[in-house]
């Protein structure tokens, strides 16, 4: 593998998604020709979809939320933070600090270099952080509850935080695995979506409050 900026670099363009114009963010247009190579580029086949390289439905609106807000003086973890979107939005927003968590070599690049274009600080972690007992005041999930494992370990993961008093935002475009009960909604936004990626123009996208 190359590395991993230079690739961010060369199969994205500079954009902003369409509910959070204050970010720009390297994106890509198609899944499947990115996807192909990223699957190149690491030489093998079976490797997981470049999440990097799209705004999705539920981190536009979680950053959108986290911007009208604000989290002034909160110590932030963006969970499987892919583009970086929602860490970044978190660090316009006011925040004390912020931790990027992607296990994607590729994510972790694209959040470095889109923090500096959007003039930022945050850290990047490719570590597995779910287990650990941080004591983060405000966890942000967007877009996470796609595949069931995931999201029921994450789901359980983030209970803890909560009852031990963390704030756990989850951004859902309404994905099978979201969990059913225990969540508040504070809020829904419309969030325009490539038919590259979902199977509609316009998805109704909740914020929820994750109870303990």
């Amino acid at each position: 593998m190359t590395d991993p900026l230079a690739f961010v670099r060369a199969n994205s363009v500079l954009q902003s998604p369409p509910l959070v114009p204050e970010v720009r963010l390297h994106l890509a247009s198609e899944v499947l020709p990115l996807w192909s190579k990223t699957e190149e580029e690491l030489g093998r086949e079976g490797v997981p979809p470049p999440y990097w390289a799209f705004a999705w439905a539920g981190g536009q609106a979680l950053a959108r939320y986290v911007l009208d807000r604000g989290v002034l003086g909160e110590t932030v973890l963006d969970f499987g933070s892919g583009s970086g979107l929602v860490a970044i939005a978190a660090a316009k927003a006011g925040a004390a600090s912020v931790l990027a968590a992607d296990i994607d070599p590729f994510s972790a690049a694209a959040i470095r270099q889109n923090a500096i274009d959007n003039d930022v600080v945050l850290d990047v972690t490719t570590d597995d952080v779910i287990g650990r007992t941080d004591p983060w005041t405000l966890i942000l999930v967007g877009d996470m509850c796609y595949e069931r494992p995931l999201a029921e370990r994450l789901t359980q993961w983030l209970r803890d935080h909560a009852r031990a008093g963390a704030t756990v935002l989850v951004g859902d475009p309404g994905r099978t695995y979201f969990p059913k009960t225990g969540v508040e909604k504070l809020a829904s936004y419309n969030v325009p979506t490539s038919r590259d990626l979902e199977d509609r123009d316009m998805r109704e996208t909740g914020v929820f409050r994750l109870t303990a």
